[in-house]
């Protein structure tokens, strides 16, 4: 679990900014704890959104009028902003996606296509997200390669020592999450680096659940690839970013065909675009791309070390809440842990639990979480999870145990 010192954040200022919560929901007060699914929005992001459309909206890279030239300087000056939020090297390897599952799937396809053979070996781990599984099985099985499983501990997480008899000089890409969406299990991504590097292979890093919790450093990491989303912190959907290094993706091929991705056609022959526009065919998400940038500087503000002190805190008050309810069992007890917590009671089916809770006002995830695998390991079908972002509460914590509480008590009678 994160240790942090304790934060010294105007949750009730930060909380204002988010006008999504202030309503009801069933006649209660929002308790919004689906965080790893998408975190809400503040007022400046909606604010850029909307500015975006009223003022500046036009194409973008190959307009010379004046909202052109606005709508590409803002475009590219988020670029910027996450060059600076990842500590990138340049900020040509920024590409922007549709999301976290496009970004895998672009490498998995554009690298995996290129330098995957028969016989080759892709390693992932147990804790992988859908989106970091299916794209590997689906280029394994067109190359001919071998997808290998790093395994884990019952309280969810990798156990490190395994991780070498798995590692040969067949292996050619490691694919792993920095923090579990189900669990919340912060995984040891620099001793994984490390290891696959030592064999030649390549690393590949969903971020999806690290980005609005951690300090990401993909220079530190040494991370060849590192993906995730916007809509994890409290930015737009639809909206993803590849990191990849220089050296990588100028040995790429393009993902897909279009506009922008060329520097010339005829029909006898197409050349290709400098990265990032290499990647980026026909025209992006622009407002949200823009928009995002006010997510960005959102997080900044607070800054990260703070916020994750403060759902620390949460977290491990939760937990203890959670304990103490009879015929609960908590499913991934992670010693590094980012604000997720999932959970099953005895005799309730997970769906029905959902149910209810809404019903009282309080928003959990319930389900497999797209991580059917991992539910396999633990014999379940799925979990309910709670996620908590930097807008929860002590507070709401205690509406969502009581709620808990008192559904659980309706289904015994």
């Amino acid at each position: 679990m994160v240790t942090l010192k304790q934060a010294k954040l105007d949750i009730e200022a930060i909380r204002a900014e988010f006008p999504i919560l202030d309503q009801k929901v069933n006649g209660k007060q929002l308790v919004y704890l689906d965080n790893a699914a998408t975190n809400q929005k503040p007022q400046r992001v909606i604010d850029a959104l909307t500015h975006h459309y009223q003022k500046d909206n036009a194409n973008i890279h190959r307009g010379i009028h004046t909202l052109a030239e606005r709508s590409t300087e803002a475009f590219e000056a988020t670029r910027a902003a996450i060059q600076t939020f990842i500590n990138a090297n340049e900020v040509e390897e920024i590409i922007f996606t549709k999301g976290t599952s496009e970004s895998i799937n672009l490498v998995a396809s554009s690298w995996g296509r290129k330098f995957l053979n028969e016989g080759d070996e892709v390693l992932i781990s147990t804790l992988e997200h859908h989106s970091n599984i299916v794209p590997w099985q689906m280029i394994c099985e067109e190359k001919g390669a071998v997808l290998k499983v790093m395994p884990i501990n019952q309280k969810g997480e990798i156990i490190l020592e395994e991780i070498d008899g798995l590692l040969s000089e067949k292996t050619k890409m490691v694919a792993f999450n920095h923090a579990s969406n189900s669990l919340g299990s912060i995984n040891p991504v620099k001793a994984i680096i490390d290891k696959a590097h030592a064999v030649g292979a390549k690393v590949l890093i969903d971020g999806a659940q690290a980005t609005s919790h951690l300090n990401i450093d993909v220079q530190g990491l040494n991370a060849d690839f590192y993906a995730f989303s916007a809509h994890k912190m409290y930015g737009p959907t639809g909206l993803g970013v590849l990191y990849g290094k220089r050296t990588e993706l100028e040995k790429m091929p393009p993902y897909q065909g279009g506009g922008e991705m060329i520097k010339d056609v005829s029909f006898e022959k197409t050349t290709y675009n400098d990265i990032p526009y290499k990647f980026e065919a026909g025209t992006p998400g622009i407002a949200n791309v823009i928009a995002f940038k006010s997510a960005i500087e959102f997080i900044n503000e607070f800054g990260k070390e703070n916020i994750a002190a403060h759902e620390a805190e949460l977290l491990a008050y939760a937990t203890a809440e959670l304990k103490k309810i009879k015929g609960i069992r908590l499913i991934g007890e992670a010693k590094e842990k980012v604000g997720v917590l999932s959970f099953i009671v005895d005799g309730v089916h997970h769906y029905d639990l959902g149910l209810w809770m809404d019903a009282k006002g309080v928003a959990v995830r319930t389900g497999h979480h797209c991580t059917q695998p991992l539910m396999d390991f633990y014999g379940i079908e799925g979990s309910v999870r709670a996620s908590f972002a930097v807008y929860n509460t002590i507070e709401e914590i205690d509406i969502f145990v009581n709620a808990l509480k008192s559904t659980i008590e309706k289904f015994k009678n």
